[in-house]
């Protein structure tokens, strides 16, 4: 499947763009017609979106709350700063690329400011506003349940994160405090909107850099040379949703781990070792070499070093893949930390 572009995240301004006129000079700005409609409806599609505003932070979030706007906005970065620097922050606390961001403000100097130090950004004039919904790079194939609930699960990341920040044991405590549930399941035919999603949002944490369209998904879903799993985690503050994907490629003496990947939100909550270690049991069980296959894309070093910690080894090398085989030797018990249920 081709990669085409994918907004992930909408960053608005807000003077003259969000409302019509200047906050710091007539408080009694009223939002721009049809402003609202747009905004639920990139929220539906899975869009996230943010501030990056040259304003005071008080007044302005006073503003957007009061307009009943402000629940949308994650990470809103409402200070005197350069836009660019706004948007590298928002990309920083979102872990996503900069170049699944757009920009939408009214200002030229603004947007060539941003255009010129982060050229991946997709930057909209906000004079072009009515006609936003149209752009294919804002219309995802599918709206999945993960798409409707994507800012919800991001802001229960947000009150995770600020409660880690004030925890004072370990890492492992505290992810045993989170009461991790991981669930594990053969990808059913109702999974496959969110399996596909998964292969063309997943950039960082996919071993390989495939992506795959529904219809190949479902030919692997049905094939007897291939398994194909999807992972879905959730914790006390709630769902993270689908967040995981693994393709193996199978004859009588060798799997092949043609896909892994997982969600950036679950980076740190050692998910993807895990899943290898449910793969490398499966392995075992099935008296079959296990092998992966791995292609640096320049974003998913964390991937290869998630294959070294569990043991995999490389044993060849062609262009840009990389063959790696773990001996099965050394399968690493679940952490105490994660519940883990196979469906």
């Amino acid at each position: 499947m081709d990669k085409e572009r994918s907004i992930k995240c909408v960053v608005w301004d807000l003077d003259n763009t969000i409302w019509d006129g200047v906050l710091l000079e007539d408080p009694c700005v009223y939002l721009r017609e049809g402003i609202i409609d747009i905004i639920r409806e990139l929220d539906r599609r899975g869009i996230l979106q943010s501030v990056a505003s040259k304003n005071n932070y008080e007044t302005a979030m006073a503003k957007l709350k009061e307009l009943g706007i402000d629940e949308f906005f994650i990470y809103p970065q409402i200070n005197w700063n350069a836009k660019s620097s706004s948007i590298n922050n928002i990309t920083q606390l979102l872990n996503i690329g900069v170049g699944t961001i757009a920009l939408i403000d009214d200002q030229p100097f603004e947007r060539d400011e941003v255009a010129f130090n982060i050229p991946e950004v997709l930057c909209i004039d906000a004079a072009d506003l009515m006609s936003i919904l149209s752009r294919p790079e804002l219309n995802p194939r599918f709206i999945t349940e993960d798409s409707i609930l994507r800012r919800k699960m991001y802001m229960d990341d947000i009150k995770r994160n600020e409660v880690e920040k004030c925890y004072t044991g370990t890492q492992e405590e505290f992810l045993a405090s989170l009461d991790l549930k991981l669930s594990i399941s053969p990808l059913e035919e109702g999974h496959l909107e969110r399996a596909e999603e998964l292969t063309v949002r997943t950039n960082q944490l996919n071993a390989t850099g495939y992506t795959y369209s529904y219809e190949e998904l479902n030919a692997f879903r049905i094939s007897d040379k291939h398994k194909l799993f999807i992972a879905a985690l959730e914790d006390k503050y709630g769902s993270y949703g689908k967040i995981g994907l693994t393709l193996i490629e199978c004859d009588e003496k060798t799997w092949v781990i043609k896909l892994l990947l997982m969600s950036c939100r679950v980076m740190s909550k050692g998910i993807g070792t895990i899943m290898l270690n449910y793969i490398m049991r499966l392995a075992q069980d099935a008296g079959v070499r296990l092998q992966a296959e791995f292609v640096p894309t320049g974003k998913n070093k964390m991937m290869f070093i998630t294959y070294k910690f569990a043991g995999f080894k490389e044993i060849k090398e062609e262009k840009e893949l990389l063959l790696l085989e773990n001996d099965l030797k050394q399968v690493q018990p679940l952490p105490y930390y994660v519940t883990l249920e196979l469906t």
